[in-house]
């Protein structure tokens, strides 16, 4: 599927960057943990989508486990 001459699979690629550079702008740990962990999943699936592109799928994944653990386990922890 394409819309404006671009793949569903690029525009989710352009999202997942956006969100991930949007994290980057947040003041508070929480925040930036929250929404990098949307760019996370939307760069799995990016990786998934480009035929199993293991390194995004691996290294996405990984970082989005590290967020949740500081989100979720650590919520009592200054973060």
């Amino acid at each position: 599927m394409i819309f404006l001459n671009i793949s569903i699979t690029e525009w989710i690629g352009y999202i997942a960057t956006a969100v991930l550079l949007a994290s980057f702008t947040m003041k508070h740990l929480r925040a930036l943990r929250l929404v990098n962990s949307v760019a996370c999943v939307l760069f799995v699936l990016y990786g998934i989508l480009l035929s199993k592109a293991w390194p995004i799928i691996i290294s996405n994944a990984a970082i989005f486990s590290i967020n949740i653990y500081y989100l979720y386990f650590k919520k009592n922890s200054k973060i």
